[in-house]
């Protein structure tokens, strides 16, 4: 009898910190005799950050000391079970196997190992991100505040040779905003542009110079922070850390380890550590055509004291209490690179999340540094995906990677693109809870100023206004869509979604089934002019009464003949338009059994 496990040979998983997970082996060529075991590296992370640490700093090949064996516990003839903690953070493998007798050859089921990807256990749901630009949060973060004279001012002294830089915003001046972030929106985690100084005379572009153009990656911008006899800028730094922390929230920095500024510390001290051209002049890096000038590129293959020195900026960070970072174009850091970093910060702190920014790169080299390289996060394409058939092959794309390598984090628009408010605040809305009711464990993301229809696209060589306080607005609708994040089962891990298909509406039909048989079913009019008419197959989602719009609280009745819904562009639902709705129908649906009852009887009309 040929052998069977479960989970099948050659799946991938993704599971958190402290659960389970349980392996069987069945059939024997013995009669049901002999002994299986688990061969496998969980439980054993140490042993492998030790190893890939060596390789690098010392040239000792990994060999894999990490796989052991557990003896698994016989449940029946010819069967055989074994349940595992999953207490460390990391990438692992595993695959059972049979000895028929001692000495025997040993039996493996015909296929690749199971793959399981174990992630930190507060990541496990309303992963939701607030971008913030901490030299936005200045004077000038109201509309209107820097007056057009001020501005022509400026420019004229620019013009005659003068280095003009206005007042920043600080550290402090973010710390004053945070009850409206996580208290009032309810972000869970703030990811912050680079706060390390900057250019100011020498190549600096633009009005403040490029927070991407770092001079010293282990220090902070003092023009981020207010002149204090008592405190330095870093401890400033750290009072933003400890208010996020103090309201149950988490850091997320942005380290752009792929290149420095012009004359920063690591060119002054090791030019050899930067990529050069033919005529042996520094290169800057670049993407979609654009080569970033202000930018100077490092050189990996300078080899492990570059690799050790951006480990311990790293590792700087997370001593002062950072949880984790963005890792800007960190497609262009070698996979090798990024494999010994995550191994040696893990070492010492075990939950720090890495985001990648994967965007320009090849979508194969996501997929590895989530897998073997051992990064949690990466940003998915929705929010530069427009068409309907686009929209669903992204929402389906990060739900499959979620399910297998890493959370594929969905922004609804990021510092590098034009504001969705520039084409309307209906615009803005749609695409705000487009990327919050598609995403997965909740992982979502805003840039500051999309609550309050920010138009001013973010340069990030100025300090453009975020339209703070402006009257109309849709605060109230992104706390709504925080809060279900954070409590619905359809949003937390293992859910699973289903795009139910549409034929000629410019709509995603949406069915989401959580683990606990909760299900909701997310109708979305991506059409911001004209009503759409959603349908679904009566199989799928069967109405005997009204449903419940969990955005508004309202009870909805859809056309229950034909399994549809009209969607108002602007509004929903056939009631009257919601503006703070915007072409989005939340419904709560019936539970899964429910559901599965409805399939199994098959077409009802």
């Amino acid at each position: 009898m040929p052998l069977t496990q479960t989970p099948h040979p050659g799946t991938r998983f993704r599971r958190f910190r402290g659960d389970t997970v349980t392996f069987t082996l069945a059939g024997s060529s013995a009669g049901g005799t002999g002994a299986a075991f688990l061969r496998s590296n969980i439980g054993w992370a140490a042993v492998r950050r030790r190893e890939i640490v060596a390789l690098v700093e010392e040239q000792v090949p990994v060999l894999n000391r990490d796989w052991h064996d557990v003896p698994m516990r016989q449940v029946g003839p010819s069967q055989w079970e074994l349940t595992l903690g999953l207490g460390e953070v990391g990438r692992f493998e595993a695959k059972p196997y049979l000895l028929a007798a001692p000495g025997a050859e040993p039996e493996w089921a015909a296929g690749d190992n199971v793959v399981i990807k174990v992630e930190p256990a507060e990541t496990v749901c309303a992963n939701s991100i607030y971008s913030a630009f901490v030299r936005q949060f200045g004077p000038n973060r109201t509309l209107g505040a820097v007056s057009d004279e001020q501005q022509a001012a400026a420019q004229a002294l620019d013009e005659a040779g003068f280095t003009v830089i206005p007042r920043s915003g600080t550290f402090r001046d973010l710390i004053g905003e945070l009850d409206h972030i996580i208290g009032r929106l309810g972000f869970r985690a703030i990811h912050l542009l680079p706060v390390h100084p900057v250019p100011t005379t020498y190549a600096r572009m633009g009005r403040f110079g490029s927070p991407f153009a770092p001079l010293d990656f282990m220090d902070v911008d003092p023009a981020l922070a207010e002149f204090d006899r008592r405190t330095t800028p870093i401890e400033q730094y750290t009072e933003l850390i400890d208010a996020i922390h103090a309201r149950g929230g988490r850091l997320l920095m942005d380290i752009p380890a792929n290149h420095t500024g012009w004359a920063s510390h690591l060119q002054n001290e090791h030019p050899e550590w930067f990529a050069r051209g033919k005529d042996s002049s520094f290169r800057s890096p670049g993407a979609w055509g654009v080569t970033w000038e202000d930018l100077s590129e490092l050189d990996y293959a300078a080899g492990r004291p570059l690799w050790e020195a951006m480990t311990e900026v790293f590792l700087r960070w997370c001593r002062l209490g950072v949880d984790g970072f963005r890792c800007d174009a960190g497609y262009m850091v070698p996979y090798d690179v990024w494999r010994y970093i995550t191994a040696r910060v893990r070492d010492a702190f075990p939950d720090t999340v890495f985001f990648l920014e994967g965007l320009g790169g090849p979508r194969h080299v996501t997929d590895q540094l989530l897998d073997g390289a051992n990064l949690n996060w990466a940003y998915s394409e929705l929010f530069q995906s427009y068409d309907p058939s686009q929209v669903e092959t992204e929402v389906m794309g990060a739900a499959r990677m979620a399910g297998e390598r890493g959370l594929m984090v969905h922004f609804c628009e990021t510092h590098d693109n034009t504001r969705l408010a520039a084409v309307s605040p209906t615009y803005a809305r749609v695409r705000t809870a487009l990327a919050a009711l598609s995403s997965c464990e909740g992982a979502f993301g805003i840039t500051a100023g999309v609550e309050w229809f920010a138009t001013e696209r973010i340069d990030v060589h100025g300090a453009p206004s975020l339209n703070w306080g402006a009257s109309d607005h849709q605060v109230d609708a992104i706390a709504r869509l925080n809060r279900l994040l954070a409590t619905h089962p359809a949003f937390g891990a293992g859910a699973h979604l289903h795009t139910l298909a549409q034929s000629g509406a410019r709509a995603l039909a949406l069915l989401r089934e959580a683990a606990t048989g909760d299900a909701a079913l997310v109708l979305v009019n991506l059409d911001c002019e004209f009503t759409q008419s959603v349908r679904w197959a009566r199989q799928d989602y069967v109405i005997t009464d009204g449903v419940v719009d969990l955005l508004s609280g309202a009870v909805v009745r859809p056309d229950e003949e034909e399994a549809r819904m009209l969607i108002y562009a602007g509004g929903c639902d056939g009631l009257e338009p919601n503006k703070d709705r915007a072409a989005l129908l939340w419904l709560l649906a019936r539970k899964r059994r429910d559901l599965e009852k409805n399939r199994a009887a098959g077409p009802t009309g």
